[in-house]
This record gives C-alpha cells, structure tokens and sequence, in this order.
C-alpha cells in the first residue's frame, strides 16, 4: 500500500473542500438550478485540471519566479471575482424579475426557471475562470506536488498521477456540493433564504476579489 499516496489524497481532498471564490461560485449557481451548479462544478474541475497541467510542464515554476507575471495573473483573478461579487450585489438590489402581473418570475412553486444552454454555458466559464484565475494556486501545486513524489522514482510518472487525482477529487466534491443545494433547493430558495444567501455570497466574492486586487503579491 502507498502510504505517500494515502497521504496525498487526504491532503488533496482537504484542499480541494477550503471553502473559497470556487466553492461560493457553485453554491450560488446551484441556487438557480441543479444544471447552472453542476456545469460551475465541472468548470471548477477544469480550472483545476489547468492547475495540474502547469505545474507538471514546469510552467507554474515561472509564473511564480516571475513577479510582473505573477502579479498579472493576481490582478485578473482579483478582478473576475470582485465582478461576481458586485454583479450578485446588484441583483439583490434590483429584485427578481416579475411577469406580466407582478408575481416574481419563474416556476409555479416559486423556484427559478431552469436554465437555458446560455446560462449553461456562462455557469461553466464562470467556474472555470473563477479557478482558473486563483494566483495561489500554482504556488500551493508547485509546493505540494514534489512532497509526494518519493525517491528514486521518476517525477513526470507520478506527478501525472498525484495532478489526475486531485482533478478527480473536484469531479466528486464540487457536484456533490452542487447536488446537495439542489436537494435543499425548496426551502433554500425560499424568497427571504435565498436572499440571504446570495447576498452573503455577493459579500464573500467581493471581499476575496478586493483582497486580491489591493492585497500584496502573494509568494
């Protein structure tokens, strides 16, 4: 048995279930349909999936290494997740929408339509990105990765295999969080619940963009 790779894959799942821009974005989504939050979770997967990528070519070691890139690529994260956060603000402050008699919109029980293949679509690239776009991530790879790679063994081989299980580990954490929004769905998105909610969620978008953005380079 793999001691190291059992050790891994703690450490992996811990990192993978920290609360953060990613995990708020699927929860958010999910409020809105079951679809809207397991396309954010699969967009989560796939910025992870850059993630490994990166620091198995080698290429996080220059993003880290090169301070001008590094800050760039913090400001961009910085900047999307401070736009989600002030973009679910805004709703909040503007309503729901309402029909033709003053209701709000939506499904007879008073749940949110369901998505169409646009906000499919914009639910996926806003999970990827908003991962896609975490600066820390490279850092937190390029640190974890090589701890696990024991001596003697090729790198490329088991890195390959340590990056596909933490992919693999987002495929079952973010969806479940997803599925399980949407289980609760008819007493979360209750008029006064799901209004808390998102407003939290626009609260912890913006705070975490603005940290981002003002905050100092993190190395």
């Amino acid at each position: 048995m793999d001691a190291q790779l059992i050790a891994f894959t703690g450490v992996a799942a811990g990192m993978v279930a920290l609360p953060g821009a990613d995990f708020t974005v699927v929860v958010r989504n999910a409020l809105a349909s079951r679809t809207a939050g397991l396309a954010s979770a699969v967009g989560v997967a796939g910025g992870l999936l850059v993630h490994t990528a990166l620091a198995v070519a080698g290429l996080a070691a220059v993003l880290v290494t090169m301070p001008v890139l590094f800050r760039t690529v913090q400001l961009l994260g910085g900047a999307y997740v401070l736009y989600l956060g002030l973009s679910t603000l805004y709703a909040i402050r503007r309503g729901p929408a309402r029909d033709g008699s003053g209701r709000p919109s939506g499904t007879p029980d008073g749940e949110p339509e369901r998505p169409a293949p646009r906000e499919f679509g914009r639910a996926l690239r806003q999970g990827f990105l908003t991962n896609a776009l975490n600066p820390k991530a490279p850092v937190l790879f390029l640190s974890l990765l090589p701890q696990f790679v024991p001596d003697g063994q090729p790198p490329l081989p088991r890195t390959l295999l340590l990056a596909a299980l933490v992919v693999v580990l987002a495929l079952i954490w973010f969806p479940a969080v997803a599925l399980l929004v949407d289980r609760l769905g008819r007493w979360l998105r209750r008029p006064r619940t799901a209004r808390a909610i998102e407003g939290g969620s626009g609260v912890a978008l913006t705070g975490l963009g603005l940290a981002l953005v003002t905050g100092p380079l993190l190395r």
